[in-house]
């Protein structure tokens, strides 16, 4: 991925980091996705008192992206202010919409990148449809 397009989902990232719902775990996140299109899509974590029922960004940012239309996605940017690695199930929802070589970058709310990888190598062996 060039440059630009980086710093244009990290910045993305960040600006949605500032609209998190995040009265119970104080631990705001923002994520954005890069579509196959070129398009970017925004989404932070919205928590709710029923713990169950929060979800996080990088999932918010997937449906939104999804909710458009898009159906293949090609990097994700994690946004928060000590850089965490996406959950278990946000993994596996990003791995439905690309193949091994996604990138996943995790960054701080300065936008410096904290981590750079792919989803292959945060989740190697992923359930897939054709498992079905």
């Amino acid at each position: 991925m060039n440059t630009e397009i980086l710093n244009k989902l990290i910045e993305s990232g960040i600006a949605v980091w500032k609209n998190s719902y995040s009265p119970y775990s104080k631990y705001p996140v923002g994520a954005a996705v890069l579509a196959d299109s070129g398009n970017i899509y925004n989404g932070t974590n919205v928590e709710n008192g029923s713990y169950g029922l929060t979800i996080c960004a990088e999932r918010s940012a997937i449906f939104s992206a999804i909710s458009a239309g898009e159906r293949k996605l090609v990097a994700i940017v994690i946004v928060s202010e000590n850089g965490a690695f996406p959950c278990g199930a946000c993994r596996q929802v990003f791995a439905e919409f690309t193949d091994h070589s996604a990138e996943v970058i995790i960054a701080d709310t300065t936008g410096k990148i904290i981590h750079k990888t792919t989803i292959g190598k945060i989740l190697p062996d992923e359930f897939r449809m054709n498992q079905l």
